[in-house]
């Protein structure tokens, strides 16, 4: 049963978290990378739901069942009977006992996902898939605490379209399957929609897919890259394998690391095609996804690319492309099923990564600090006296509202992304990012490990007893700040004389929006309507909108227009002909657009509604620039019917080249 009522106080936990549960009983020794294979699911994959009679979940259900996927029942809290005609018990552990199930997929609310997916960790579920979005961060730093503790659970997602094998079909998620086709190719994803369209270019050409893993576009995912790498190595069903990254965290660089070993070890190794998304990203902004923005002292986009292409990855920058480029390297030959294709052990070792090696720009910049307030719509983002204030009334020592001139120090708290825990920031200069170190520690266990020497000695201070002493206040004083408000980024300086000067805090509003908490810092700051985020990109000399559904995507989108778009627009992997309208309204705002380029991907939007969406925002909105149409996916022909038949200015087109082509055209560029 999922127990809301036993949530920890998030304010209790502020100077000293409590332990975590040990819920597995395996040997000590065990630990979380042996769930690996559990991801290796297939057409004897049993799977149950959590909140199985919901709307959401009765609908996927219905059509996995459809497709071939061996759902066996789910849990309802409290709840028996039947439900689509299979049974419905009241919590997962008599699901489990009763149905044996070696997977569930958790189709709950995001405010109700932390209670569900550590009750499935409880019952020992070999396989838990999280699909929602904006489950408030701290939730998930509890749970993958508890998921370091044991050795039978492996957790996929949150934010996630879940995991999916075209071979044996099995879906535990909502990934668009008429998109799909039992083939050669493994594929995993952060972004939904880029995976969607790797999988429409690997059907068209011929090779099909074998096992995709959405990681999802979460900044603490329970599967990274790295993981369903070694995982999809000794998958006998995967000839090929397309990897799609965007910015945020190392984990391409992990993953250029695996490559690099994998190459170096294997004689005949699987070709690898890769795209990461975010080239042109705005310094500190959320650029769609959760986890989708970049850390002091993360890599760039382009850094990520140059990582993976110098291991031997080959490297597109667009999905569509993913297809003809690996048919080239496969060859012309069939595919067919293996039989007997069981893990033949998975490759577990995991760098951690304490630095990076890349120059950053600035975080700060003066134009970030200008606009991010104003566009952010996914967190909360306090600097200047409102974050000194906050800063000043949690900590016993003085800090100073003024910064002092000279060289400075960068003390604050983050999310280490590879460790998935919380993690010290420490650079022995507050401008240069790339002295920047992480030193983690456990979200519930909380500092008692924390190496305050080594974080002294990396801010080049001296070791005497007072200097510990106050380094160590400092600390607790942001840690207090990161618990109690449930932060994901607190930075400071660290003046010569050991004062905080300079806060700038970031702070998660899911936990205000989704949960209801955090009522006191978030009250008067608004967040986005309409399920729509828009962000402006600054240039004079930008003439083309954008509007594209799903972030990886829009991302993308901006990238093969380098200087050229004027914004950022996510719809949301769910766009409609109502959000399309709400889209043309914020793009055509901008005085500085004079062409529409729509680039859309009906994995679980229809192409024809989109289409029709655009018809209507001529109608409504009064269009008076030349837009250009790209619908690929589900319903597309129909889509492009609906263009071609409308009688106005615009132009419609499937391939992604040709409509890139034709919206630089109209731009005199």
């Amino acid at each position: 049963m999922h127990r809301c009522a036993r949530y920890r106080s998030h304010a209790a936990a502020a100077s000293i978290p409590a332990l975590a549960r040990r819920f597995s009983a395996a040997p000590r020794l065990r630990g979380y990378a042996d769930t690996l294979p559990n991801l290796r699911i297939g057409e004897n994959t049993r799977v149950i739901f959590q909140g199985f009679t919901g709307k959401l979940a009765t609908a996927n259900a219905t059509e996995s069942i459809g497709w071939g996927t061996k759902i066996i029942g789910g849990v309802k809290p409290g709840g028996t009977g039947e439900h689509l005609g299979l049974p419905v018990l009241p919590t997962v552990r008599e699901a489990v006992e009763l149905l044996k199930p070696n997977a569930t997929a958790v189709y709950v609310a995001a405010h109700q996902a932390r209670a569900a997916i550590e009750e499935a960790i409880e019952a020992e579920v070999p396989l838990v898939v999280a699909v929602a979005e904006h489950i408030p961060l701290h939730d998930m730093l509890h749970i993958h605490s508890i998921l370091k503790t044991q050795s039978k659970s492996r957790l996929v997602g949150p934010n996630s379209p879940g995991i999916i094998s075209a071979v044996g079909k099995c879906r535990i998620g909502f990934q668009p399957l008429p998109c799909f086709s039992p083939g050669r190719v493994g594929i995993i994803a952060k972004s939904g929609t880029l995976s969607y369209e790797t999988v429409a270019s690997t059907t068209r050409a011929g090779l099909g897919q074998s096992l995709c893993v959405g990681v999802g576009g979460d900044i603490a995912p329970g599967t990274d890259l790295r993981d369903a790498l070694s995982v999809l190595e000794h998958d006998e069903d995967t000839d090929a394998i397309a990897l799609i990254g965007e910015i945020g965290g190392f984990g391409e660089l992990d993953a250029a690391d695996w490559v690099r070993d994998y190459r170096s070890r294997v004689a005949s190794p699987k070709p690898i095609v890769g795209l990461v998304a975010g080239i042109n990203e705005l310094p500190i902004q959320i650029m769609g996804h959760a986890g989708a923005f970049t850390i002091p002292g993360e890599p760039s986009a382009q850094e990520k690319i140059d990582a993976l292409s110098a291991a031997g990855v080959t490297i597109v920058n667009h999905p569509a492309k993913i297809g003809d480029v690996l048919k080239s390297q496969l060859g012309s030959g069939a595919w067919t099923k293996r039989p007997g294709s069981g893990p033949a052990g998975v490759n577990t070792t995991k760098q951690r990564r304490q630095m990076s090696t890349a120059a950053r720009r600035s975080l700060f910049s003066s134009q970030a600090r200008k606009s991010y307030h104003a566009q952010q719509t996914r967190s909360l983002y306090l600097k200047g006296d409102a974050a000194m204030s906050l800063l000043q009334n949690a900590s016993p020592v003085p800090c100073d509202s003024s910064s002092p001139p000279g060289p400075q120090n960068l003390l604050g708290i983050s999310i280490d992304r590879t460790s998935r825990s919380p993690c010290i920031l420490a650079g022995p200069s507050s401008t240069d990012p790339k002295t920047i170190q992480r030193f983690p520690f456990d979200f519930l266990t909380g500092l008692s490990t924390l190496p305050l020497p080594a974080i002294a000695s990396h801010l080049r201070l001296p070791p005497a007893p007072s200097t510990l002493t106050t380094l160590q206040t400092h600390i607790t004083t942001l840690t207090t700040l990161f618990y109690t408000h449930e932060a994901y980024l607190l930075t400071t300086s660290l003046s010569p004389s050991l004062t905080l000067t300079s806060p700038h805090f970031f702070f998660d509003d899911a936990a205000f929006r989704i949960a209801g908490r955090q009522t006191g810092l978030h009250s008067g700051h608004t967040s986005s309507s309409a399920g729509l985020v828009y962000l402006p990109l600054p240039g004079a000399s930008r003439t083309v909108g954008t509007l594209v559904n799903g972030a990886g995507l829009a991302m993308n989108t901006v990238d093969a227009l380098p200087g050229l778009a004027t914004n950022f627009l996510d719809t949301g992997g769910k766009a409609t002909s109502e959000t399309v309208k709400a889209s043309f309204e914020l793009i055509l705002a901008d005085p500085r657009v004079r062409v529409v380029f729509v680039n859309i991907f009906g994995g679980l939007t229809l192409g024809d509604m989109i289409a029709r969406g655009v018809v209507l925002a001529f109608e409504e909105v009064g269009v008076r620039v030349p837009v250009v149409v790209r619908i690929r996916g589900t319903r597309e022909k129909e889509g492009m019917e609906v263009i071609r038949r409308s009688g106005l200015a615009i132009e419609g087109f499937e391939d992604f080249e040709e409509a890139v082509g034709r919206v630089r055209e109209l731009a005199g560029r």
